[in-house]
């Protein structure tokens, strides 16, 4: 649900933004003379769309060392773990 408020919203309203960001986990877009100014989030969305970016990085990371074949057989690292905890 795309939710549009002009800025005054943020103070005269600011108890209705923040119900909706955290009743749907959505942001809320805020103009300033009509423009595309700013979005707002509840903390929980912001980091759980934190959380997404860092993992899209990791996979990102991790397919370019399969292209680039710097990678250990699973089974190896697998036995290089067990040898670790058994010691």
């Amino acid at each position: 649900m795309l939710e549009i408020r002009p800025s005054s919203d943020l103070r005269n309203k600011y108890n209705e933004i923040s119900a909706f960001c955290h009743n749907y986990s959505e942001p809320v877009y805020i103009t300033k003379n009509g423009e595309g100014d700013l979005a707002v989030m509840s903390i929980e969305t912001y980091e759980r769309l934190v959380g997404k970016f860092e993992l899209y990085k990791l996979l990102d990371q991790g397919m370019e060392a399969v292209k680039e074949n710097k990678v250990k057989p699973f089974r190896d690292t697998v036995s290089v773990i067990q040898k670790g905890l058994s010691e």
